[in-house]
């Protein structure tokens, strides 16, 4: 027995709350807006400076201890991760710990903060060495959020450039308000909730630009298909149309991946849960902006009709192109 999410012969009217659904996008991106600049992001060591120690020890790191060990030291965020590589000797284990700037100015943790850390894992890990300490300053931290920000806009400005080649410029101008969704709520939910926002997140939110872009195609491209063979219906029917017929895969792939995810959630550690969490609430959001944000705004800047012109790349991914 097949396992089927959506049934086979549907005909969901989409739109038919579109005021609705527009209204609590709207309300949600203002609210998300008003919570950055009220309660800001909780910065990871990435943007906000700090010192970086290359721990080594013939035994094997164990991160919880690390961060029982340093957590009375009363350090502020502390990250520790464990380095894997292939050309370390069996006995050698290696970390890097993260801790963030101390005091306005300061970017680097002080020589006796440094042995109180070293005192503090030499208690749980007499092996243990600090073979390398280093720090990145607040200028280096204020180019990486510069950096940050720019690849996002880049991102979004090139998905703009790409539709609008593909398409017409109102599918253009719809998949890209329906990113702008995406990230608003994203750095939204981070702000109400403050879970650390570092470079890992970044790399999410590029993600989710590129997972939300390939669901808003699939259904933009049977819109397109659904304008060619029925010329006579009205837009908005041809938009239901179209979301139904593709919302099987949709629901398919959105749930497939929420449950590898969700497993990485579980099972992944604190490393990459923050970079997880974000994936899960990017492909929620993503999902329902496909659906409910881009057509929308396709269906109330309406679409050119006449889609029968010869074509000489028919059947050519590249057809339509230029157009």
């Amino acid at each position: 027995m097949r396992l089927k999410l959506v049934p086979d012969e549907m005909n969901w009217d989409f739109f038919r709350l579109w005021k609705i659904t527009t209204g609590v996008s709207v309300v949600a991106m203002i609210a998300s807006v008003l919570l950055f600049f009220t309660m800001g992001l909780n910065f990871g060591i990435d943007f906000r400076g700090g010192t970086t120690i290359r721990t080594e020890s013939t035994q094997a790191v164990d991160v919880g201890a690390y961060r029982d060990a340093i957590a009375p030291l009363g350090l502020g965020d502390v990250a520790i991760t464990e380095v894997f590589d292939t050309s370390f000797d069996a006995d050698q284990h290696v970390a890097m710990i993260r801790i963030e700037a101390q005091g306005d100015g300061d970017e680097s943790a002080s020589v006796a903060t440094i042995n109180a850390v070293e005192a503090a894992l030499q208690e749980i890990d007499p092996s243990i060495t600090f073979p390398a300490v280093e720090s990145v300053g607040p200028k280096v931290s204020g180019e990486l959020v510069q950096t940050a920000v720019w690849s996002v806009v880049l991102a979004i400005g090139a998905v703009l450039f790409y539709i609008w080649l593909r398409f017409e410029w109102q599918f253009s101008l719809g998949a890209v308000l329906a990113l702008v969704h995406d990230i608003t709520l994203t750095i939204g939910v981070f702000s109400l909730l403050q879970i650390r926002f570092d470079l890992a997140i970044i790399a999410a939110l590029l993600t989710i630009v590129g997972y939300s872009l390939n669901d808003t195609v699939v259904v933009f491209d049977r819109v397109r298909e659904n304008l060619r063979k029925y010329k006579r219906k009205a837009l908005k029917e041809v938009l239901n149309l179209s979301i139904n017929e593709t919302l099987s895969r949709t629901m398919m792939t959105s749930l497939t991946t929420l449950i590898a995810l969700f497993a990485l959630f579980i099972l992944g550690g604190d490393v990459i849960r923050g970079f997880v969490f974000a994936m899960m609430w990017g492909i929620f959001v993503g999902t329902y902006s496909s659906v409910f944000i881009a057509s929308t705004i396709l269906w109330r800047l309406g679409v050119k009709r006449d889609w029968t012109k010869s074509d000489a790349n028919q059947g050519n991914q590249f057809a339509n192109v230029g157009k």
